[in-house]
């Protein structure tokens, strides 16, 4: 079957919990350290709508993908890929996708252009999916857990043990610019949180790209006592080399990264020289899950985990990591949800499975299961 028609479109999904939050959420006192952060500027963040894929085939089946970066990722998808596509096959998604990273070639096809294959790619699936009337899990190989562990990222750590997770992340609020007093404080927020979730929780740190080499290795020091599970994205994702000398320094600390690297290839670079113990590609970034299924093959044969970014606030993520056995653990992030309020509320795309006592089984409904219509799309567009 061919395709009829490819759409990008910009929405935002934006939900509205009924039932007021019982305290409000730490996350607005504690703001992750980003790079940029170096250079202060009050006001200068700026929100973008998400860039949204609708794929139709010649019967009218159509399939919904999503990504990041809105109005450049939606011209990328329109007038670059869009127009090569139609009249493929819309089954024949490795070649599909093969098309849109040839495409690239004279900008590169990573970044943005990742950013646009991804929405394109999970749209795809989810069309393949409800074609044949199965789950993409299945699409991909089957389920190959029961259930995905899943762990919470953000500063309300009280709260996600309440919720049932067995394990948490936090972020960094403080990086090299802040000198000894941000080795200080980020001591002070770990032991602080490690005191409160006690010892048979696993505890994560994600610096979000914000530290270097000398920073990453003081703080990894620091940090010893309090048991961290990983440290992660801890230098710019480009520093290859930088990776390469924190492995060295620190050869004791389990490492992640992966969420701002694309596509296969600099995963098999990192695999090749071992330079982190976990990748954690985003599905919605890397080039969908065509390209996040290539990493987890990547990953299983040297021997390396995978956790996707933000894997579970999406259904994408949760069918690839429940078939794909180099995905052990699903991360829940976004803002996780205000303390008091249940998770279900917090569902951004209609058919999203929630998390239940730390754990996920994603839909078995065809393709993502996704429960969206031409209305919610108009909703979420205007």
């Amino acid at each position: 079957m061919k395709i009829k028609e490819i759409q990008a479109i910009e929405i935002e999904l934006n939900p509205q919990p009924k039932t007021p939050p019982r305290t409000s959420t730490h996350d607005k006192n504690l703001i992750m350290n980003r790079p940029i952060d170096r250079y202060p500027k009050p006001g200068a963040d700026g929100g973008w709508k998400r860039p949204a894929c609708i794929i139709t085939a010649e019967d009218g089946t159509w399939g919904f993908g999503i990504s990041l970066f809105g109005s450049p990722v939606v011209s990328l998808i329109n007038t670059l890929y869009a127009p090569r596509l139609i009249g493929e096959n819309c089954m024949a998604i490795e070649k599909l996708w093969d098309m849109m990273v040839r495409l690239s070639t004279p900008f590169g096809a990573s970044g943005l252009a990742s950013y646009a294959i991804s929405a394109v790619d999970c749209a795809l699936w989810d069309l393949k999916g409800k074609i044949l009337q199965r789950p993409v899990y299945e699409l991909l190989g089957g389920p190959q857990k029961e259930k995905i562990l899943c762990y919470a990222s953000g500063f309300d750590q009280g709260w996600y043990m309440e919720l049932g997770f067995k394990a948490t992340k936090l972020f960094c609020p403080y990086g090299p610019e802040h000198g000894m007093e941000g080795l200080r404080k980020l001591e002070e927020v770990v032991a602080n949180t490690r005191q409160q979730i006690g010892d048979n929780i696993e505890l994560m740190l994600d610096a979000w790209t914000a530290f270097d080499v000398e920073f990453t290795v003081r703080l990894a020091e620091v940090l010893k006592p309090y048991r961290l599970k990983w440290i992660e994205d801890y230098i710019s994702p480009e520093d290859l080399g930088g990776y390469q000398s924190v492995r060295q320094r620190i050869p004791w600390q389990t490492l992640a990264t992966g969420e701002h690297w694309y596509l296969p290839t600099v995963f098999a670079t990192a695999a090749s020289q071992r330079l982190v113990d976990i990748f954690q590609p985003d599905v919605l970034w890397c080039g969908g899950i065509t390209s996040a299924m290539k990493i987890c093959h990547i990953a299983q044969a040297n021997g390396i985990s995978v956790i996707t970014h933000a894997g579970m606030n999406y259904p994408y993520g949760q069918h690839l990591a429940f078939a794909m056995p180099a995905i052990t653990w699903g991360e829940r992030s976004e803002g996780v949800s205000p303390p008091g309020v249940p998770l279900e509320e917090m569902v951004k795309l209609p058919g999203t499975a929630v998390i239940q006592n730390g754990y996920l089984v994603p839909s078995n409904a065809p393709g993502f299961g996704l429960e969206i219509d031409q209305a919610w799309i108009e909703h979420v567009s205007r």
